[in-house]
């Protein structure tokens, strides 16, 4: 009997034994799971904070090209890489025209495209343009078509209390019909019928960079 307790209690302790490993062995597995998942955490934080960063760095750097590159397309078409043959000035854009129509259809023409015959107001833009015409007739937004001697430019203002390039002599409404202006030799104005067919000058203001 005596032996056979021993052997009870002989099995009993290396079942405890065993049970002590297997919990000891699990412990560690568990623990060794959840520093697992910790490190796995931590290292998807980092990724993720370094993905923002590199994110905002390339945001960043597109916006700067972005700039650059609207900087040189306006340095190269200052009136727009879609309006090529419009010319810059101080601040606005020219068309000169290739072709020769009257007074009425340029102010038109220039109207479909968003801008008004050339109004001249300084010595500086009179020079830009009278360069740019060569001794060639080139319609203005001046008239006096509304009343006889009253040139106004095509914005309502009055031209004789600003800057005038007449002509000598001019205008003179010969053959009592010239109510509309065009520059001509040296750039000077000339008035002439508006019927007459020449070229013509539109003018816009610049589009901001």
């Amino acid at each position: 009997m005596d032996k056979e307790r021993l052997q009870d209690e002989l099995r009993i302790f290396r079942d405890r034994n065993f049970l002590r490993q297997k919990l000891r062995s699990s412990l560690t597995v568990y623990v060794l799971l959840a520093l697992s998942y910790l490190l796995i955490l931590i290292l998807f934080a980092v990724s993720l904070s370094r993905v923002s960063v590199l994110s905002s760095q390339l945001t960043k750097m597109h916006n700067e090209l972005k700039r650059n590159h609207s900087s040189n397309d306006f340095k190269l078409f200052p009136c727009g890489p879609e309006a090529r043959e419009w010319e810059y000035f101080s601040g606005k854009c020219y068309y000169f025209s290739l072709r020769e129509t009257s007074w009425q259809r340029a102010k038109v023409l220039c109207e479909e495209v968003h801008s008004r015959l050339a109004i001249i107001n300084s010595h500086a833009q009179q020079n830009f343009i009278m360069y740019r015409t060569r001794n060639q007739r080139f319609w203005i937004g001046l008239s006096d078509e509304n009343s006889e001697g009253e040139w106004k430019w095509i914005d309502g203002s009055d031209s004789t209390t600003g800057f005038t390039y007449w002509k000598e002599g001019e205008p003179n409404n010969s053959g009592q019909n010239e109510d509309c202006a065009h520059v001509w030799t040296y750039g000077e104005w000339n008035d002439v019928r508006c019927t007459y067919e020449c070229y013509y000058i539109c003018e816009k203001p610049a589009p901001p960079l």
